[in-house]
């Protein structure tokens, strides 16, 4: 009875624990797909950035990171500054609405301000229609690990989140993306181009903990078995 206990309790592990290294394994394809993809993008030639006609149908899985351009006019009297801890230390990202000719508004992500200079206004501004370049980035539900909550009503914010951002604004027509835009020059304010494309990817050896943990449960079972087989019989 107790080999029997045993082994219904050795197949459940071995099973769990295979199960759960196959789906690290599946994880790991779609990861290594994954940045295959985004590596294409990042380097592709720039397409135009999607008009509202093709708002409601953009995704983080077919359109985030395609780099993209679009002509305008920056609002810079409705820039926000968005803090963010940085190699710089404690910084803004300036993020500008940019309206294009359809009077349609998207935020542009000009990069990086240290918070000194960026709430002093101490920064360039383009004045002039504009042609920008850069990553569609979507917006974000959830900000840094210990960000705060953005604070509409105060003007204070912690997260590109696009959405609440232009509805405080006022904006009709906006768009549910923002664009980082591609760095121009690294001695100037905002320092462009400061986006992280990087995807930690460990599947592999999550996925080999859990075959060796099934590997060992089967080894312990085999020592159990061989145990109790070579244990005398009760006389």
């Amino acid at each position: 009875m107790r080999l029997i206990l045993a082994g219904l309790v050795a197949a459940l592990l071995f099973a769990g624990f295979s199960g759960l290294g196959l789906w690290q394994i599946r994880r790991l394809h779609w990861k290594r797909d994954l940045i295959a993809r985004v590596d294409a993008r990042v380097h592709a030639a720039p397409v135009a950035a999607p008009g509202a006609a093709d708002w409601l149908g953009i995704t983080a899985a077919r359109d985030e990171y395609r780099r993209v351009a679009l002509s305008g006019r920056f609002l810079n009297d409705e820039e926000v500054l968005i803090y963010t801890p940085s190699d710089y230390g404690p910084a803004d990202w300036v993020l500008t609405p940019l309206r294009r000719d359809d009077d349609s508004i998207v935020m542009v992500n000009r990069g990086l301000v240290p918070q000194a200079l960026a709430e002093a206004g101490q920064f360039d501004r383009d004045a002039g229609r504009v042609t920008v370049t850069g990553l569609l980035r979507i917006s974000e539900d959830e900000g840094w690990l210990f960000s705060r909550a953005n604070d509409p009503e105060n003007q204070r914010w912690y997260r590109r989140d696009i959405g609440s951002i232009t509805q405080a604004k006022g904006f009709a027509t906006a768009a549910p993306y923002f664009v980082d835009a591609e760095g121009v020059d690294p001695q100037g304010w905002p320092r462009g181009g400061q986006t992280v494309v990087r995807f930690r990817n460990a599947h592999l050896s999550y996925a080999l903990t859990w075959f060796a943990l099934a590997a060992l449960t089967l080894a312990g079972f085999a020592l159990l078995l061989r145990q109790e087989l070579r244990r005398p019989p009760d006389t």
